[in-house]
């Protein structure tokens, strides 16, 4: 096993890679981006470019990490044989970071709701109150035990300490989805938005805006971009098989985010059958926080006592799915740190940690003026140039024997394979003009 650590199984390394893909994004943004853009058929064309687009990025991260065995500063300095690559990886370490930042206060507010729940069944009112009312001090005490409980994670390395978790973590997730939606199909409503999730509308497939939407939830449901993946497939082993493994978590990421559509949408239209105002002023579904917020929220107070636990199951299942991601956006400064600044381990995570903190209380104490800024500049700017960044590297300057002879070590008909004759042109070509496209839309 290597010094730096190493994935010590084909499983856990999936259903690490997987959980750092599958985010609150999935859950929150994956359904009503379906609902909104022709049911099934949005869903076909997000597979589609989940293979198209996502599936060669993260290719390309997963082979740039395992050849470099390094953090992502380090690997990009290593291919690029310049100062360009090592300035790119130190900007992939500051946005993850943001991202992180602003992540972990909307992640305190999944744990403060799934304790509103339990203080619900107990009846502490004034505590339940407190819990989910917008103040400072709820925000900067959850969003502290975040983080901790993210740095407690990452402090243990990459098999006993992500792998560990992950493993356990990954699976409680689909068994409450599962749980969640056998319950959700027994309500009134349930079937009117399994209709609305599941029946295609094909006149929307070829309208731009579906596959702009479609193109940016695939893109950014993967977690590419800021280095996570990359730095993942540095701790991989040389025996595995990249495009097999890379497709898993390419699969396991789908799966996820459809299973969060046939549990939200159906959970919509309930709450639309018990009252509650799903639709926004311009007769979209409604989407992002105030979905989670308050229109889920609002349907569990229509449910009785029973909605407590539905509330309960719900908040956790959003708090595992926030955990799985950032220990996956600590660990891109953490492992840069630790190789390139020869900083210890535990000293590194509880440094960066005690950094990230720190900007997330500036973002919650300036909340009106930061927050959606730092969403913007971090996810649609910066992520997306991000992943330009490393198709560049990839396809044009890294060397393609020097991709090959890494492909070989695992596959040594790696040459003669679909993979091989499709995914460099790929890189090269396709991706590139997509993520511009995609960038240049989002304007």
């Amino acid at each position: 096993m290597s010094a730096r650590g190493e994935f010590s199984s084909r499983l856990g390394f999936v259903l690490a890679a997987a959980g750092s893909a599958v985010g609150l994004g999935n859950i929150w943004g994956f359904p009503t981006q379906v609902a909104s853009n022709g049911g099934a058929a949005f869903v076909m064309m997000y597979i589609l470019l989940a293979f198209v687009l996502a599936y060669p990025v993260l290719m390309a991260e997963l082979l740039i990490g395992r050849a470099t065995q390094s953090n992502m500063v380090d690997a990009l300095g290593k291919i690029s044989g310049s100062f360009i690559g090592k300035a790119t990886g130190i900007w992939g370490c500051i946005t993850v970071s943001l991202i992180l930042a602003f992540y972990a206060i909307v992640a305190g507010w999944m744990i403060a709701f799934a304790l509103q729940a339990l203080t619900n069944i107990f009846q502490w009112q004034a505590m339940s109150q407190w819990l989910i009312s917008f103040s400072d001090s709820r925000n900067l005490i959850f969003c502290a035990f975040f983080v901790v409980l993210t740095a407690l994670i990452v402090t243990g390395g990459v098999s006993k300490g992500i792998e560990r978790w992950s493993v356990r973590l990954m699976p409680t997730l689909f068994l409450i989805v599962l749980l969640l939606i056998g319950y959700v199909m027994t309500l009134d409503g349930a079937m009117q938005g399994l209709k609305v999730y599941l029946l295609p509308d094909f006149s929307k497939v070829l309208n731009p805006d579906l596959l702009i939407s479609a193109m940016g939830q695939a893109f950014f449901s993967m977690s590419l971009g800021v280095g996570t993946m990359l730095v993942y497939g540095s701790y991989v082993s040389k025996k595995e098989k990249l495009p097999s493994l890379g497709a898993s978590v390419a699969l396991v990421d789908i799966a996820v985010a459809i299973l969060a559509g046939l549990l939200i949408i159906p959970a919509m239209y309930v709450a639309l059958h018990n009252g509650v105002e799903i639709f926004s002023e311009s007769g979209e579904l409604i989407a992002g926080d105030t979905l989670i917020f308050t229109v889920l929220p609002a349907l569990f107070e229509t449910m009785g006592s029973v909605g407590n636990f539905v509330a309960l199951a719900f908040f956790i299942l959003m708090t595992i799915a926030a955990v799985t991601s950032s220990i996956s956006m600590l660990e891109v400064p953490v492992a840069y740190v630790v190789e390139s600044r020869g900083v210890k381990r535990r000293a590194a995570v509880w440094l960066i940690a005690l950094g990230i903190f720190v900007c997330s209380a500036i973002i919650a104490l300036n909340f009106e003026a930061l927050f959606g800024l730092v969403i913007a500049a971090t996810t649609q700017y910066s992520q997306p140039l991000l992943g330009l960044m490393l198709c560049i590297f990839a396809g044009w300057v890294w060397n393609r024997n020097e991709i090959l002879k890494e492909l070989r070590h695992s596959d040594e008909q790696a040459a003669q394979g679909m993979f091989w004759k499709i995914w460099p042109w790929y890189v090269r070509f396709v991706c590139p003009v997509i993520i511009i496209l995609m960038f240049y839309r989002s304007f």
